[in-house]
């Protein structure tokens, strides 16, 4: 079985990491939930172990990110905040369970059993979706607010990496390297040129704007600022 574990208390993670270990688990860990949600983009994972306090992107907003991806793994948040309000906000995020700390370590590993029993579920639904736009992976269609858009090939590759991550800012280098996989020249323009492909096809005719320039930093997928 494999596992994400994501902490951000470092000696919590290590002592966690090998309690699990020691149950003949791969353990992947990660110190915050910008590197879980990573770890969970790139692998497939049989339990999430997520504790719910971090910096950045919490644990509440890691799972509503991987539903909103399709993503089925079975989550188990992990908080010192017990109170039924506070387990009722996990679930509804959309963790499969929730465990108060401190916790008893085999109570942890129990939940671990429990949540891996699980009937496998179906493959995770291919659409990305943020506010009215969404993006069916496999049928490569894209549509906003139910009508088509029509995208090339580089403009879908473009537009799946800022749905795959929403909220954070991209710069020039690391869509050249992580969308185009070249090194990124600074003497052209083409991340501008086909930002704004994206950007016309995309915003043009909705009042609300959705890819947006971070002047000396790069690009964003976010709402308006209010």
């Amino acid at each position: 079985m494999r596992i994400l574990l994501i902490e951000d208390e470092t000696k919590t993670l290590q002592s966690l990491q090998q309690g699990l270990e020691e149950q003949h688990w791969a353990v992947d860990a990660a110190t915050d939930g910008e590197a879980g949600r990573a770890l969970a983009d790139q692998y497939a994972y049989d339990v999430i172990v997520s504790d719910i306090t971090m910096p950045g992107l919490n644990g509440l907003d890691l799972c509503r990110y991987l539903r909103a991806t399709g993503l089925k793994t079975p989550v188990l948040l992990l908080s010192a905040l017990g109170e039924t309000d506070d387990k009722v906000t996990g679930l509804e995020a959309g963790a499969d369970d929730y465990l108060g700390k401190p916790f008893e370590f085999r109570e942890l590993v129990a939940r671990i059993r429990a949540l891996a029993r699980r009937p496998a579920v179906s493959q995770p639904a291919r659409t990305l979706r943020f506010d009215n736009l969404t993006m069916d992976l496999e049928a490569k269609t894209v549509h906003r607010d139910g009508k088509p858009i029509l995208l090339t090939p580089r403009e879908m590759a473009l537009l799946e990496f800022f749905l795959r991550q929403p909220g954070k800012v991209h710069s020039k280098t690391e869509i050249a390297e992580k969308v185009w996989d070249i090194d990124f020249d600074t003497g052209t323009n083409v991340i501008e040129v086909y930002v704004n492909y994206l950007r016309n096809k995309v915003d043009k005719g909705f009042e609300r704007k959705l890819i947006h320039t971070q002047f000396g930093q790069g690009y964003v997928l976010k709402l308006p600022e209010e």
